[in-house]
């Protein structure tokens, strides 16, 4: 089944992006990340103009977070005060983003620009996430692990003011929320992330919160962040291409549900171990994209 993206300006095979959808949709249920990280770069090795598949793949990963939202509010697991400020922060950071994004594009090395951006980050994120999955499946003779109470970092301590985040279990800045949606925002803008696979860790290591909610609230930053750049790049860089979204938003609401229920039977280990070998092979393709000559020399700007 052949569809004609317009924006894109060329025709792919719909079954297989609604393909593409539904893996960006299990990523979600199962991790608790919007997916983008790797629907972008997988849009971009099937033809797709970097400019578009970060525009359009933002749309799909709010599909992808409403019913883990759903999901996970309904056993307590959002804290919607924090996520709240999150969201604040990434808002504003998608209109920073998008202003970096139009400064780029005028000079021609936005497309640049986004592939560098994944391999630094999929490099990254990939290699730590292998080495935390190895560390929790290689046995431990004789070792008896304790069980440490999760602390902010001292330089969220350092920040002024104090709020009680009762859900997470936390009393700090609503600074230190905010400071990171921004983060998130611009790369949301930019890469057409939703910023999962940054903002879990960073709830976790660095704002110190309970495990149980990060998944959700991660989501719920997601799911709002999402809709907002998906409106502004809609109006101010017009590389969103619906039909392309559309597809992707379909297979991203039915593989979330089936994402959810392998969380539930799989060992955390190994799947964290299976999505750093997917992150880290996605990283090295793109990092030898940027070595070689395009089939196609030019990039998608508005007229």
């Amino acid at each position: 089944m052949d569809v004609y993206l317009p924006i894109a300006n060329l025709s792919v095979n719909g079954l297989l992006i609604v393909a593409l959808g539904g893996l960006t949709g299990i990523l979600s249920g199962l991790f608790g990340v919007g997916g983008g990280f790797l629907t972008t770069p997988l849009l971009i090795f099937y033809g797709i103009p970097p400019t578009v598949a970060a525009a359009s793949a933002a749309t799909q990963v709010t599909g992808a977070s409403v019913s883990g939202v759903l999901a996970h509010s309904r056993r307590g697991g959002v804290d919607y005060r924090l996520g709240s400020v999150a969201v604040g922060g990434g808002i504003f950071g998608a209109m920073i983003g998008a202003l970096l994004f139009r400064v780029l594009q005028a000079v021609g090395q936005i497309d640049v620009v986004i592939n560098v951006l994944y391999v630094v980050l999929l490099g990254a994120i990939g290699s730590l996430m292998l080495r935390e999955a190895l560390s929790a499946l290689r046995p431990r003779e004789g070792a008896t692990q304790q069980v440490r109470k999760r602390r902010h970092h001292p330089l969220v301590a350092a920040l002024p003011m104090r709020w009680r985040f009762y859900r997470s279990g936390l009393y700090i800045s609503p600074l230190a929320p905010f400071i990171l949606g921004v983060l998130v925002g611009i790369l949301t803008m930019l890469m057409g992330v939703g910023g999962g696979f940054i903002l879990v860790p960073a709830m976790l290591y660095i704002l110190g919160m309970s495990g149980n909610v990060v998944v959700g609230t991660s989501l719920f930053q997601i799911l709002f962040v999402t809709m907002a750049t998906t409106m502004v790049h809609a109006l101010t860089t017009k590389a969103v291409d619906i039909v392309l979204a559309g597809l992707l938003l379909l297979g991203s609401v039915l593989g979330a549900q089936f994402g959810t229920q392998i969380a539930l039977k799989a060992r955390p280990e190994i799947l964290r171990l299976v999505l750093a070998a997917i992150v880290l092979a996605v990283a090295l393709r793109m990092l030898f994209g940027l070595g070689v000559q395009p089939d196609e020399i030019y990039t998608v700007a508005p007229l």
